[in-house]
């Protein structure tokens, strides 16, 4: 897993594969109270990179459509 804090710097698919083995080790239980509510942030930190590297790359290919020309 990448260090803590480091999640800005992390591309969309490296940031959604860290939340995919964050998930599994939270699923797999076994994880100690402490490290499951640390996963627990680390996951959110992560989703919240994933939605954030989405709604940036939906900006770029929506500023990037043509616009409708107006009504005459």
């Amino acid at each position: 897993m990448t260090e803590p804090g480091t999640a800005a710097d992390l591309t969309y698919e490296q940031a959604r594969d860290e939340l995919v083995q964050v998930v599994q080790r939270l699923e797999s239980g076994g994880v100690p109270l402490e490290e499951s509510l640390a996963l627990w942030e680390r996951g959110e930190l992560l989703a919240a990179v994933c939605q954030q590297r989405l709604d940036g790359a939906r900006a770029k290919v929506d500023a990037a459509r043509p616009k409708p020309a107006p009504p005459d």
